[in-house]
């Protein structure tokens, strides 16, 4: 009879229980909470000055022909996609409950992943603090602050945030270590 195949252990399988491993799984989840914790208050202190110092739908240009600062309130998804339907409550409660849910998600995955600092973990923490930047945004405002504009040449890109930053390099860098080629032998990840 052939022998049972074992599948090579991943950052979201349950880590050996020991009492080092705690301790050292404890601080990681404080440092990566801390990197979602930042995230978050960045993005909603970045919202606050534009708020106080951009009047709505003014824009402030910082790098001729490349990079402006406005001030956008987008009642849409990502690209403001949605922003223009006739039910907007819907939508709205449709987006928050998407947002609690990534968050509730991606949280249950941070915690599974915080055995160690890895390209995931961080990647999991700039993902959830963004989501939290922006849920915050839909329940409090019932619209999302966005005030950076780029326009590379005829390209103008959707305004966009700092939470939608760090989701952005958050999703990239998931993307990255799953094409990053895995170390063979142990079948522990790097």
């Amino acid at each position: 009879m052939p022998e049972r195949y074992e599948y090579p252990a991943t950052e979201f399988d349950e880590p050996k229980k020991t009492a080092a491993a705690g301790k050292g799984r404890g601080f990681y989840f404080a440092a990566l909470m801390a990197l979602a914790a930042f995230v978050a208050i960045i993005d909603h202190v970045s919202k606050k000055f534009i708020v106080h110092h951009l009047p709505t739908g003014r824009t402030k240009t910082i790098i001729p022909g490349l990079l402006r600062i406005s001030h956008v309130l987008n009642t849409g998804a990502a690209f403001s996609f949605l922003a223009d339907t006739a039910s907007p409550d819907l939508v709205l409660k449709g987006l928050i409950f998407f947002s609690l849910a990534a968050v509730v998600i991606v949280g249950i995955l941070l915690i599974r992943s915080c055995n160690s600092i890895s390209l995931t973990s961080i990647a999991l923490a700039l993902i959830l603090g963004g989501a939290i930047g922006n849920l915050y945004d839909r329940v409090v405002y019932h619209y999302v602050i966005d005030f950076i504009e780029v326009k590379i040449i005829n390209y103008h890109w959707p305004d966009f945030n700092i939470a939608d930053s760090a989701i952005t390099i958050g999703a990239c860098l998931l993307m990255i270590e799953i094409f990053r080629s895995q170390p063979e032998g142990d079948g522990t990840s790097a």
